[in-house]
């Protein structure tokens, strides 16, 4: 198995919020052109990458498509007061984290400017806990240039993004932002070197998708022109650290998750989890009842269906600038898609049933 940990780090070094994600969609298409017979981009922007299948049938080929969603949480600028910088967050980001955060201001004359999250004194916050977390609106970003700077350069809708370095830890973890859900793309890249060895009769998309943290447009869109047979969304899931309790987080380093629940296919979780054993990569099922907020979401209710699995990988908090993940449990996502592909029988949609 290849190093992941490059690619991984370059992808988690450059921004692509939601609805902007062309910096990193250029870093994932160099990486995957010459694993696929085929590359294109969607008309939003979305990567799909066509590995042919072995299958006798020439048309209407089976085809299994990997959803990962190359976008990332970020923020935009509101309004500018005295040369600072107001936000609004792109997805979810948790303010709590934010104040001396370090981040680029993304302006839209392409210049890029360092700046870091600040939150006024206490005094000048409105009444309350002054020593609690401070709400996002008054929360704002400084870059040390003048007003009259500020307001030559930064417009209203311009971007930020995180500037937190990736850092390799000690057993095995990455800390970085982005790795929800960048950690993915990489293991989806590993399943595509693995397959650069082994036969599969069904055609494989891997899919990059955009806006999954603001609307799943990518999921939506893509999945509809791909119009694939089967379909899994791999994502992150949260990972257990202190105060999390054994049902609604799963250890690092540890395995993957696969998901339980109305957005997945119960033929689906049971062949996986069938290949999982034999294979000894080691797997829990995570209930998600009602939906996975995740790319499955979506794609389960593209036109007339498509049978869809959600597969996660545990991260330690999640929607911040220093999210955390053991890239074990992304290599052995990877290989295991790669087994679970190549496992495809020319019939399998004969046996597949929702029981």
């Amino acid at each position: 198995m290849t190093d992941i940990l490059p690619f991984l780090k370059s992808i988690i070094s450059v921004p692509g919020l939601s609805g902007h994600e062309a910096p990193v969609a250029t870093l994932i298409e160099q990486k995957w052109t010459p694993l696929v017979d085929r590359i294109t981009r969607s008309k939003l922007g979305s990567l799909h990458a066509l590995k042919t299948g072995s299958a006798s049938v020439k048309q209407n080929r089976p085809s299994v498509m990997i959803a990962t969603h190359m976008d990332a949480i970020g923020l935009m600028v509101t309004r500018i007061v005295d040369g600072f910088l107001y936000v609004t967050d792109i997805g979810g980001v948790d303010p709590r984290v934010l104040p001396g955060s370090p981040v680029t201001v993304h302006a839209s004359n392409g210049e890029e400017m360092y700046g870091v999250v600040v939150m006024p004194p206490a005094n000048l916050l409105p009444d309350g806990d002054p020593h609690g977390a401070v709400a996002l609106k008054y929360l704002f970003v400084e870059t040390g240039l003048t007003s009259s700077e500020v307001s030559k350069r930064v417009k209203v809708g311009d971007l930020v993004s995180f500037n937190t370095e990736p850092v390799e830890m000690s057993a095995g973890c990455v800390s970085g932002h982005s790795l929800d859900n960048r950690a993915s793309v990489a293991a989806l890249t590993i399943c595509l070197e693995e397959l650069q060895s082994k036969s599969h009769v069904w055609d494989v998309w891997a899919l990059a998708s955009v806006q999954e943290e603001v609307s799943y447009a990518g999921a939506y869109t893509s999945a509809f022109e791909i119009s694939p047979t089967i379909a899994i969304a791999m994502d992150v899931t949260f990972g257990k650290g202190t105060g999390a309790s054994d049902h609604t987080a799963f250890p690092l380093g540890k395995g993957v998750t696969l998901g339980v629940g109305a957005s997945m296919h119960p033929f689906l979780h049971k062949r996986l989890k069938e290949v999982a054993e034999r294979v000894e990569i080691p797997v829990v099922s995570e209930a998600m009842a009602s939906y996975s907020s995740t790319d499955a979401d979506a794609i389960q209710l593209t036109a007339e269906g498509i049978p869809t699995m959600v597969i996660s990988i545990p991260l330690r908090y999640m929607h911040t600038p220093v999210e955390v993940i053991a890239v074990k449990d992304l290599q052995r996502a990877g290989r295991l898609l790669a087994e679970f592909i190549s496992s495809l029988e020319e019939d399998f949609m004969t046996k597949i049933v929702w029981e």
